[in-house]
């Protein structure tokens, strides 16, 4: 089965947050996208992925010794 594409208002509803977060959020590379004549589109896949670092990263960054050990 080919990869879900999602539009920026599927995601935002995903993430719950605003449309404008991720619009922002995608402008900046700060979570995987890309445009389709001027419109922002995400994969599903390559966000889950995204969510999972974010995970582990907010993990280690809550970790005493900043993640080191």
């Amino acid at each position: 089965m080919p990869d879900e594409i999602l539009t920026l208002a599927e995601v935002a509803q995903m993430l719950k947050v605003a449309d404008k977060t991720v619009y922002t959020m995608a402008q900046r590379g700060e979570v995987p996208a890309f445009k389709v004549r001027g419109q922002w589109r995400f994969k599903r896949d390559d966000l889950d992925q995204w969510i999972e670092q974010q995970k582990l990263s907010q993990r280690d960054h809550d970790k005493p010794d900043g993640g080191r050990g």
